[in-house]
């Protein structure tokens, strides 16, 4: 405190010391830094948690529907007699997809390819804008099918590890049908339904025969393009009383 020329006092800062109004507003914006770095702390732990959600969880839950759809199926196969493509059509599923290269184990088929069908941890046959030829009809066609490469499942992830020549393995009530990958589209518009033609002139086949085509999304944890796989019918194998299944997944 020092004296003033009238004789009043005045307080004084001790040296090296900020004025009190600097002393505030530097509080002040400590407060607000402080504020800031705790929302984004938040931020950063909600953004992790929905993450996990949405790559962990949701493959969990998704399994867990499709392990109990699949139950469903194979128990009326096993009540179930007569065959023909009726008989194959459960109402949870048709079938069983089979592909060693993508190590999924077995994936159930079911009809549609929308979110509310894919999201149960199932891959779908095209009804729309394509519809997908079943094999179990037994005509020339193409057997289009979808599934979520990132989670609800997931039963697509590892369709970049496919290489022409592997087997793709379908499995109904009464036949096993062996296709062979014979071409690859790694990058294409999500808007190209051509891939899905029953005769697909875009994998280089003129013809009409039996295909198998796999859609699913690229890159990896995005739904910009389509990743799309082509197989074709190479044979059928009967299925016996103990499901032995084809050499192709021995």
């Amino acid at each position: 405190m020092a004296a003033t020329t009238d004789g009043t006092e005045e307080h004084t800062s001790a040296p090296g010391s900020a004025p009190p109004a600097r002393r505030r507003g530097t509080g002040r914006l400590a407060l607000a830094v402080s504020v800031f770095g705790e929302l984004l702390i938040t931020g950063g732990l909600v953004l992790g948690l929905f993450v996990v959600y949405s790559l962990w969880w949701t493959n969990v839950l998704a399994d867990r529907k499709a392990d109990r759809e699949a139950d469903r199926v194979r128990d009326t196969w096993a009540h179930r007699t007569g065959g023909g493509p009726g008989a194959l059509d459960t109402g949870a599923g048709i079938g069983f997809l089979h592909v060693p290269a993508m190590k999924n184990g077995e994936v159930l088929v079911r009809k549609g390819t929308s979110t509310k069908v894919l999201n149960d941890g199932v891959a779908g046959y095209y009804t729309d804008p394509v519809k997908a030829t079943l094999p179990m009809s037994g005509k020339n066609g193409n057997f289009a099918l979808a599934a979520h490469r990132d989670g609800h499942g997931a039963k697509f992830h590892n369709i970049d590890k496919l290489r022409k020549g592997d087997p793709i393995v379908f499995e109904t009530k009464d036949d096993w049908y062996v296709y062979k990958v014979y071409d690859i589209l790694p990058e294409t518009s999500k808007y190209n339904v051509k891939v899905l033609a029953s005769v697909p002139k875009e994998s280089g086949k003129k013809k009409p025969g039996r295909y198998i085509t796999l859609t699913t999304c690229t890159p990896v944890y995005t739904s910009r393009y389509r990743y799309v796989v082509w197989g074709e019918l190479v044979r059928v194998q009967k299925v016996d009383d103990k499901r032995t299944p084809p050499k192709e997944l021995r």
